[in-house]
């Protein structure tokens, strides 16, 4: 008759251990400027890492494309996301994403580029041609190259091409004569690649991508991430992290950060800003 109680014991024992291992898990959305097999093999090890410090379990995700991301986000189906500056503006006020931190140092500056053996020196010779952009709404990769061309009185046709490395091989390949991209993700690519490109045009800097928190993600959760991605570049081995992607570490975010991407009064993705009635 003493048997069962000990070993009810043990049972309670050992669910009480696993219930204190167990760690809370969260997505976490990355816009696709790159394949997804690539995006995983940075962006995993990393997220490990933060979740590690955060005691949390942090599962990637990303999309096939980022107007499919863009839908994503609008159904708010990551709990974190790494977003672009625009996306942040749009997506801030439905569902509701708030932003909690952002690359250290750095502004996103969009760029154009042609094959490094192009005779192409001046944006306009570029007129006429089709120019390869990943995706309408990609902020500096697409919206402010556009913007400057348009600006700049040069006649071209856009070809959407759904990511940045899609963007670069298309161009180094000679599809194209010149295609838009960010500073970041070219540097990110394969040095081979890379060596075949070269930056024709550099935009002016903006407030870089937002990582924001669905309003469901509780606020000490938040705050335990935002700590965890403060801390990171204290820490040599996860310097190696951080360099993969081009990060120089993270400082907190705040949502008045982005108002200069605000200000330019973009209006590409309003439908998908509506809340559904």
């Amino acid at each position: 008759m003493r048997a069962l109680p000990v070993r009810l014991f043990c049972v309670l024992m050992l669910l009480g251990s696993a219930a204190a291992s167990a760690v809370d898990t969260y997505t976490f959305g990355v816009v696709p400027q790159q394949s997804a097999n690539t995006l995983a093999s940075t962006w995993v090890p990393l997220l490990n890492a933060l979740g590690s410090r955060a005691g949390l379990a942090i599962n990637f995700r990303t999309a096939p494309t980022i107007p499919e991301f863009e839908r994503r986000l609008a159904a708010g189906e990551y709990d974190f996301a790494y977003m672009n500056p625009y996306h942040y503006t749009v997506f801030s006020r439905n569902p509701g994403y708030r932003a909690f931190a952002k690359a250290k140092d750095t502004l996103i500056k969009g760029i154009i580029v042609v094959s490094t053996d192009s005779t192409i020196r001046d944006p306009r010779e570029l007129a006429g041609a089709e120019l390869a952009f990943p995706a309408p709404a990609s902020f500096a990769a697409s919206v402010l190259t556009r913007a400057f061309l348009t600006k700049q009185g040069i006649a071209f046709t856009p070809k959407y091409v759904a990511s940045h490395d899609s963007v670069y091989k298309g161009v180094a390949a000679g599809l194209y004569p010149g295609g838009g991209g960010v500073v970041q993700t070219l540097h990110s690519v394969d040095p081979d690649l890379r060596e075949r490109l070269r930056i024709l045009w550099t935009t002016e800097g903006f407030t870089p991508h937002a990582f924001a928190a669905h309003p469901r993600v509780p606020a000490p959760v938040v705050q335990r991430l935002t700590a965890a991605m403060t801390a990171i570049d204290q820490n040599d081995q996860d310097k190696a992290l951080l360099t993969a992607l081009s990060f120089k570490g993270f400082v907190a975010g705040q949502d008045r950060d982005w108002d200069d991407v605000r200000g330019l009064g973009i209006d590409l993705l309003e439908r998908l800003s509506q809340p559904v009635q």
